[in-house]
């Protein structure tokens, strides 16, 4: 009874609503108990049908509730089951019908013209059989009205309440273009003080120069201060290169997440470590691939989503459970596999059919894509060349 990261349940907490919102739709169920004063009264059979169809009808009800995306379709067409077998002996059971059509499309991601279909078929099908057991055409005739006008009221709203939890999503996205303006926004800052900073430096090797004659030792005090300046900036500005960089998984993470939830997909995933910036702009190419494809191919419920530094090398694994059965080069692994290439480390897929799907790409830190160290890069290396 634990709901899935997809179910109707989870959607109402992710959106700060009480679990169990929906069930206030069972106060039609009163019909139930109504139906029997229209002929055939309350019996002593009708009574007992009622003690073991009832709670298993309110069973599978909360299963409906509960189950992922994939698998509650299946508990309302239960509902469907449990009415036309009850049907020849229990009217009342046509109340499930209604149930089991309306909850038919309340957790899936179809349109409203296959919903319709699937309505015009049930509805033919039991209708039909009620006709032939022998039903008067006024005791059916309604089933079909009923289920078309409150399955697309019901539905309506949900796709409103789905809407809504776009709409949140979109005030995120609108909340982490902000961060990223703020971020551009320091570096133009940054840019500013290293400007200051190389002005200063310059005047105080001026400084020197013009008191290397008439006082070596404040020229050399001043040519000390200079380099321990420059050596503060430097690492002032790898420092904030590093945090901007770091940025660029997170941002992607961020992205992941949006496309996931607006898909209906919960995602799960941790703070990317520190890393180089050539694997990180990798990753972060072949994991936006791989959360496409969970959005658009893998019809999960859940995705979870890692990136760990073990065994000198970066390690990026994709997860879902979705509906497996991946082949070896499709659905983009081919652009996955180059890239991946490149950065000279290695992509395996693990996807058996119906149990999901796993990414995982290794890339060792000292791999072959890694770019060309500057020669400048070390300033500890630069003075001990040059004093050499």
């Amino acid at each position: 009874m634990e709901p899935a990261p997809d179910s109707v349940v989870a959607d109402n907490l992710r959106l700060g609503k009480w679990p169990w919102t929906d069930a206030v739709h069972l106060l039609w169920t009163v019909w139930v108990f109504i139906t029997p004063m229209f002929g055939g009264g309350f019996t002593l059979r009708w009574a007992l049908i009622t003690l073991w169809s009832y709670p298993l009808f309110i069973l599978l009800f909360v299963m409906t509730l509960v189950a992922s995306r994939r698998n509650a379709p299946l508990f309302a067409l239960a509902m469907v089951a449990l009415a036309t077998v009850l049907l020849r002996s229990y009217p009342s059971g046509m109340n499930y019908f209604v149930f089991g059509c309306v909850m038919l499309r309340y957790n899936r991601c179809i349109g409203m013209r296959r919903y319709l279909l699937e309505l015009v078929l049930l509805n033919a099908g039991f209708v039909s059989l009620a006709w032939w057991i022998g039903y008067p055409w006024q005791a059916v005739a309604w089933i079909p009205a009923l289920t078309v006008g409150i399955g697309l009221i019901v539905n309506v709203e949900r796709a409103s309440s789905e809407k809504d939890a776009a709409l949140r999503l979109s005030h995120e996205e609108v909340r982490r273009l902000a961060a990223t303006a703020e971020r551009e926004r320091i570096g133009r800052d940054l840019h500013d003080l290293l400007g200051h900073t190389l002005s200063l430096i310059t005047l105080k090797m001026e400084l020197s120069r013009k008191l290397f004659e008439r006082d070596p030792a404040r020229a050399q005090r001043e040519l000390a201060e200079a380099e321990q300046i420059a050596r503060d900036a430097l690492a002032q500005v790898r420092s904030a290169v590093t945090g901007f960089r770091a940025a660029d998984m997170v941002a992607e993470l961020a992205s992941a997440h949006l496309l996931l939830e607006s898909s209906r997909v919960h995602l799960r995933h941790s703070p990317p470590p520190p890393m180089p910036a050539w694997i990180e702009c990798g990753l972060a190419m072949v994991l936006r691939e791989a959360v496409t494809n969970i959005a658009r191919h893998a019809q999960a419920g859940e995705a979870v989503i890692a990136v760990r530094v073990d065994a000198g090398a970066v390690v990026l694994e994709v997860g879902d459970d979705g509906r497996g059965g991946v082949s070896a080069n499709g659905n983009g692994l081919a652009g996955m596999r180059e890239r991946v290439a490149a950065l000279g480390g290695t992509l395996r897929i693990d996807s058996p059919r119906g149990g999901g799907t796993r990414l995982t790409v290794t890339v060792p830190l000292g791999g072959g894509g890694a770019p060309m160290a500057s020669p400048v890069s070390d300033p500890d290396l630069t003075a001990r060349e040059a004093r050499a």
